[in-house]
């Protein structure tokens, strides 16, 4: 029998309003759906404006869904209103490493008390139970004792990422949100966070989305991926077949990008405005290999543990 799914999410989507364009909406994420198991990693790659961060901020409901379904545990979270949303138990179980944790530290917080806090809001923990929690899982970030009476300025950005990924481990979540987690560290301190990152996984037994640009880090880290372009999944399968055989021409752009992957292929023309689009294909202006049926109908998504929306289908 196949595994339940921790997170299914179904035809999601978020509009938002354009200023001075009365009527009109910019489609960052459109009719969007996946799955993920219990300790499966999904990597989400694609372009800036893609739609990547909105997605995951969907997810972890710090934006409201315009359509669509965010199921944990048999929950429609999307169908939450706020307020219950804070009381309930998937709260805790769903936690975002943010991508620059200079920003998404309180400059005023210890990094203990940065630590702490999720504990006593979301595990209802006293104060003994919470410091115990906090010294344990600043252990398991390997964030020396010494450093949790300091703040967010007193640390370097290697240590301000660690008390980031100790603050969402705190209340024991079943699913991490890493939304490009590494993107503001330096080079040399980038490796040694996602080797963190890929041991906590395994050891906790953690589901993960990894949301980066970096291709050869979501190849490696995770189990499957799925590409965006403006809003919509193009691409998605197992990481080890999308990245040796892409079968939309977009991934093929991407992946081409990899060193070693082969000669790069350069995409011609202009993106497609996300605003009101047409129900085509979205990366025809880009497309070398675009056909007139392209500009007349929207692709279909064929396929099952390896999907596609094209309707030339690389073999």
């Amino acid at each position: 029998m196949p595994e339940t799914p921790l997170l299914q999410v179904e035809r999601l989507s978020r509009r938002f309003a354009v200023a001075g364009r009365k009527g009109s909406w910019l489609h960052a994420v459109d009719d969007v759906s996946f799955s993920v198991a219990p300790g499966e990693s999904l990597g989400l790659v694609g372009e800036s404006g893609c739609g990547k961060s909105t997605l995951v901020r969907l997810l972890a409901r710090l934006l409201d869904a315009s359509e669509g379904r965010i199921v944990v545990d048999g929950a429609d979270l999307a169908a939450t209103p706020a307020r219950r949303f804070a009381t309930m138990p998937q709260r805790s179980q769903i936690q975002l490493v943010f991508q620059d944790p200079t920003d998404s530290l309180n400059p005023r917080y210890t990094a203990r008390e940065t630590i702490a806090e999720p504990c006593r809001l979301l595990s209802g923990l006293d104060a003994a139970a919470t410091n115990a929690r906090v010294d344990e899982v600043a252990a398991q970030v390997g964030l020396p004792a010494e450093l949790l009476s300091r703040f967010p300025h007193q640390l370097s950005g290697g240590q301000k990422a660690r008390v980031g990924i100790a603050r969402a481990l705190a209340p024991r979540p079943k699913l991490l949100i890493l939304d490009e987690p590494t993107a503001a560290l330096d080079v040399s301190v980038q490796a040694v966070v996602l080797q963190l990152l890929d041991r906590l996984r395994r050891e906790l037994g953690l589901t993960t989305i990894f949301v980066s640009h970096d291709l050869n880090v979501v190849r490696l880290l995770t189990d499957r991926v799925a590409v965006m372009y403006l809003g919509k999944i193009v691409e998605m399968g197992p990481s080890a077949s999308v990245f040796a055989r892409p079968r939309h021409p977009y991934t093929r752009a991407l992946v081409s990008a990899v060193p070693g992957q082969g000669p790069r292929i350069r995409l011609e023309g202009e993106v497609q405005s996300p605003i009101d689009p047409p129900a085509l294909c979205r990366f025809r202006s880009r497309c070398p290999g675009v056909h007139d049926r392209c500009q007349r109908e929207a692709p279909p998504v064929s396929g099952s543990a390896h999907i596609v929306a094209c309707h030339f289908t690389a073999a």
